[in-house]
């Protein structure tokens, strides 16, 4: 498969966790993906841990509740140097017509103007960065034909 070239920003869908679209800082410095939460809480459903979460993934949009289960705990240490344990979900990322399952932590991201971080894991073997593109692969808007059948 020939990878994609993204740029240094896109917009994304988790389609598992019914979220709207998300506005995502593509960052090959980073290993792991994190999604930012206002909060979240644990539960047990079927025998297995889950994380409830609320995000709000725009300025001024309404806030959004998902859930996923706990694929994992781990210390993950943010760009200045703090380490703290996350928990890590899996779901679907869809990004320039690819649909991949990849990894996302959970994490306090509210001084970011990106919701979702994109790290080199979710990347790879399917993207490469062109640092100078931003947006690259906007959402497509129905054509002035469509439009006229509509």
């Amino acid at each position: 498969m020939t990878a994609i070239a993204v740029g240094w920003r896109e917009w994304v869908l988790l389609p598992e966790l019914g979220l709207p679209r998300l506005r995502a800082k593509v960052d090959t410095g980073a290993r792991s993906s994190a999604l930012h939460v206002e909060r979240q809480w644990r539960f047990v459903e079927g025998g297995v841990p889950w994380v409830g979460f609320v995000l709000v993934p725009r300025r001024h949009a309404v806030a959004v509740a998902a859930s996923a289960a706990v694929v994992d705990e781990r210390m993950v240490t943010d760009s200045g140097g703090h380490r703290t344990l996350r928990v890590f979900v899996r779901t679907k990322l869809r990004l320039a017509g690819v649909e991949r399952e990849i990894e996302i932590n959970l994490a306090d991201r509210c001084g970011m103007r990106f919701p979702l971080l994109l790290g080199r894991t979710a990347l790879a073997d399917a993207f490469v960065v062109d640092p100078a593109g931003s947006y690259l692969h906007r959402r497509r808007r129905r054509s002035a034909e469509t439009l006229q059948h509509a």
